[in-house]
């Protein structure tokens, strides 16, 4: 039976934390189906399976960190699982699925529906022609190069995974959704057999809650965990006392009777990023520069901005604004999109601009950017904003979709603080913290030319610099051009 080996999806990464399993033992899968969500260095990604048949072991279990080349999962041809396990009990009207979609379905070629049929009329169409593998060593191949190059650096995926917005349900032997199967005996399921109805999000929240799902009274259709189960029994006593199970920062403080302490390992994305961090403090020469502006006019332009018709249904804000700023002022100062090279002792000007945004996730600090970001108009511009904070709140971020950027954005605003000294992301040369903007006394000019204090929307613009190449001229530079768009938006046109 093949072996679904552990696979390095991305920049040379060594191990990587299932965090949960799709599939569970005696399910029938075909190629390219999503078997694993595991967490690396970088980032949570979903693992779609080189070889088709049925689940005979899950050989890691969930929350266990293994090194890329550990064997995963076995699996074998359809029926071999079953063969070693007790009978299900016979249940002749749940045996048979009704073919809806395509009445007319008959034969026996490879493409076509399987529903319709009994298990004794499908099972033939599944199993491969004596003799043959199933599938082939080549394919598995190109399959398993397939997972790797898809989360390269600059890597696309050919078939992007989409997250469906359909609960997680056990994977049935008919390939039509809504086919009952009979239920097993509790004594013929193994522990990897019990698997609970939840959203992929909902499973990411009881995770980092440290929540044990199979403890959730489900509230939800079809008996489907929602996120209030999970909140629910994150505030009673449904999780057991005394657990050993890693808790995220939310469940850190949430520490048993007589606990003085809790202790949570350092892995997956945070402790890349702290790795990150540390390389870039100690080897760039910081420099930070400051700037508090008054930014009515940008608050006054986003409220414009978002009764455009082109602008509707996307989301518009303060930030979208910035970003704008930033890509028009690095055209006056290019040494801002640029990056020493130390081995080489170079300064590699970027003609591109990949926009970085960093986002806190529970699972730690991630930076997606958008690629080409100069190239977009404002309404593209909001849009790659929008998907960019969807995809990263989900925590579906990928390695590649974090690779290759030039500059970035780091928003404090949103949490209340007025502005710090960001640290550059390693292999920049420059980030702008962006702080909250708030409704303070200004002195502006009165009609008569004499001053007044008025109450003005007040921000703050923080700029990290490598001042081995940027020296303070350039870092001033830019950030009073950054300033001066978010001051008088008007003022882009001169640019």
């Amino acid at each position: 039976m093949p072996e679904y080996l552990l696979p390095d999806v991305g920049e040379g990464l060594t191990e990587a934390e299932i965090v949960s399993w799709k599939v569970k033992v005696g399910d029938v899968i075909e190629i390219n189906d999503i078997v694993v969500e595991i967490e690396t260095a970088k980032s949570l990604v979903e693992l779609p399976s080189p070889y088709a048949g049925e689940v005979s072991a899950l050989l890691v279990a969930e929350g266990e960190t293994v090194e890329v080349g550990t064997p995963i999962i076995r699996i074998g041809e359809p029926g071999a699982a079953a063969a070693e396990e007790p009978a299900a009990p016979a249940a002749p009207v749940a045996d048979m699925v009704i073919d809806l979609s395509n009445p007319a379905a008959s034969g026996g070629g490879e493409g076509e529906s399987l529903v319709g049929r009994t298990k004794a009329e499908r099972g033939p169409v599944r199993r491969p022609r004596k003799g043959s593998a199933s599938p082939s060593t080549e394919s598995a191949a190109a399959t398993q190069m397939q997972v790797q190059g898809a989360f390269a650096p600059g890597g696309a995926q050919s078939q992007p995974v989409i997250e469906s917005d359909e609960p997680a349900v056990p994977a049935q032997d008919a390939r039509a959704a809504g086919a009952e199967q009979p239920e097993q005996p509790a004594q013929a399921r193994s522990a990897g057999d019990v698997r609970v109805l939840a959203k992929p999000p909902v499973r990411k929240l009881a995770k980092d809650l440290g929540v044990d799902l199979a403890t959730c009274a489900a509230s939800g259709p079809h008996g489907t965990i929602t996120r209030a189960d999970v909140e629910q029994a994150a505030s009673g006593a449904a999780a057991p006392t005394g657990s050993t199970t890693a808790a995220a920062p939310v469940a850190a403080f949430s520490a048993a009777p007589g606990e003085r302490e809790t202790r949570e390992p350092v892995k997956g994305v945070r402790k890349m990023m702290a790795s990150a961090m540390v390389g870039s403090a100690f080897s760039a020469p910081h420099v930070t520069e400051w700037v508090t502006i008054d930014a009515t006019a940008t608050v006054d332009l986003v409220a414009r901005l978002k009764k455009r018709r082109e602008l509707r249904d996307l989301k518009v804000s303060p930030l979208l604004v910035l970003a704008k700023a930033v890509l028009l002022a690095m055209r006056r100062t290019p040494e801002i999109n640029s990056f020493w090279d130390e081995q080489s002792q170079e300064v590699v000007y970027k003609h591109y601009v990949n926009l970085g945004i960093a986002a806190a996730t529970p699972r730690g600090l991630v930076v997606p950017n958008i690629k080409d970001a100069e190239r977009l108009s404002l309404v593209e511009l909001a849009t790659a904003l929008g998907e960019l904070t969807a995809t990263a709140r989900d925590g579906k971020t990928q390695p590649a979709e974090m690779a290759g950027g030039t500059f970035t954005i780091t928003n404090v605003g949103v949490f209340g603080v007025d502005a710090g000294t960001p640290i550059i992301n390693p292999g920049e040369s420059a980030i702008l913290c962006f702080g909250a903007i708030k409704k303070q006394p200004w002195v502006v000019a009165g009609d008569d030319g004499s001053d007044k204090i008025a109450v003005r929307h007040v921000t703050t613009l923080a700029l990290s610099f490598d001042h081995r190449h940027i020296d303070g001229e350039k870092g001033s530079r830019f950030l009073a051009d950054v300033a001066g768009i978010l001051e008088d938006p008007g003022s882009a046109l001169l640019f």
